[in-house]
């Protein structure tokens, strides 16, 4: 499933300021509680609570091609993520990349990504 992006800017400003945040080598991880998953939850089609994602690559890190891959790699780490655990819903998830995620691979990013989920207790319990 295609994931939710966090399109306004206040929602990333109260993630940095509220949520809880965990820091690896190349992925800083935030997570608030979504006070709109409620009417997100009646509005999907499989009336299920959805995560939010937000990506935040700085133009420190290099060119448009450079962020663009970097986004490409935070997204397919976190799909990974999501497909080996179960990550509680109803959630925002601001993912922030450090200077090292421009030489990392989703593999690498995923290990931060299950890393952080776990420290921040947003893994509910293994698939079977």
């Amino acid at each position: 499933m295609k994931h939710i992006a966090i399109k306004e800017n206040h929602l990333y400003s109260k993630a940095y300021a509220k949520g809880q945040k965990f820091v690896t080598k190349n992925v800083v991880v935030y997570i608030l509680k979504d006070l709109r998953s409620e009417k997100l939850m009646i509005a999907n089609p499989m009336k299920e609570y959805v995560n939010r994602i937000g990506l935040t690559v700085s133009k420190k890190l290099g060119g448009a091609v450079v962020r663009n891959r970097v986004k490409r790699i935070l997204r397919e780490g976190l799909r990974q993520t999501e497909k080996d655990f179960n990550l509680k819903k109803g959630y925002l998830i601001v993912l922030v990349a450090r200077s090292g995620a421009t030489d990392a691979g989703s593999d690498q990013i995923k290990r931060e990504l299950t890393r952080a989920f776990h420290s921040l207790n947003m893994i509910e319990n293994n698939k079977q």
